[in-house]
């Protein structure tokens, strides 16, 4: 399994703006293969910023890769660098990708409620 995930630091006032962006954007990763699930964290706050991240579960890093190079990846981010009239994150997203090498599953609850 591979886990993809990129930080945003979201200004503060901006996070309804942040989320909306998210929600509304057609993201087309069930019709890629190895895809798991997604979700959007919402983390700390800071005095300038709340910490959100974006995580994306994959079979296999092979599967995320594939993503990334698609025409449903280039379709979803199309917006990503679209100028907004207000700033509404500070710098990048930083990406971290980690490949799984231990999972415990609660053995009370189905498989889809412990991910």
């Amino acid at each position: 399994m591979f886990i993809a995930m990129n930080r945003f630091k979201v200004i503060k006032g901006e996070e309804a703006t942040f989320e909306t962006i998210w929600s509304s954007r057609k993201t087309r990763l069930d019709e890629m293969k190895g895809f798991i699930a997604f979700h959007l964290l919402k983390g700390p706050e800071k005095e300038d910023h709340t910490l959100y991240s974006s995580h994306t579960t994959w079979a296999s890093k092979e599967d995320f890769t594939a993503w990334t190079k698609s025409e449903q990846f280039r379709e979803s981010h199309s917006k990503a660098g679209q100028a907004r009239p207000k700033p509404v994150f500070l710098g990048h997203p930083e990406f971290e990708g980690f490949e799984t090498v231990l999972t415990e599953h609660n053995p009370h609850l189905p498989l889809q409620a412990a991910e």
